[in-house]
């Protein structure tokens, strides 16, 4: 869910619940600027999750990372 920061102050309570199931993107200005997340979410299935997406080269930039994750959900 992504949500401006002004919509965030005003329903606090209604965001905080729904971070329970999923993570509430805040924005301000069109920019990402906070991620509400659950602290009971596994993080370390997100991070087996990211193993073997960046390749073995090294001239590769973070950009090329983000479109091979994306390509791979």
């Amino acid at each position: 869910m992504i949500v401006t920061a002004t919509e965030f102050k005003s329903n606090l309570g209604k965001y905080l619940d729904m971070a329970a199931t999923q993570d509430v993107y805040i924005t301000k200005n069109g920019k990402n600027i906070a991620r509400l997340t659950s602290p009971s979410s596994n993080k370390l299935a997100v991070l087996d999750e990211l193993v073997g997406i960046a390749s073995q080269s090294a001239d590769i930039d973070e950009d090329t990372v983000r479109k091979e994750r994306l390509a791979r959900q």
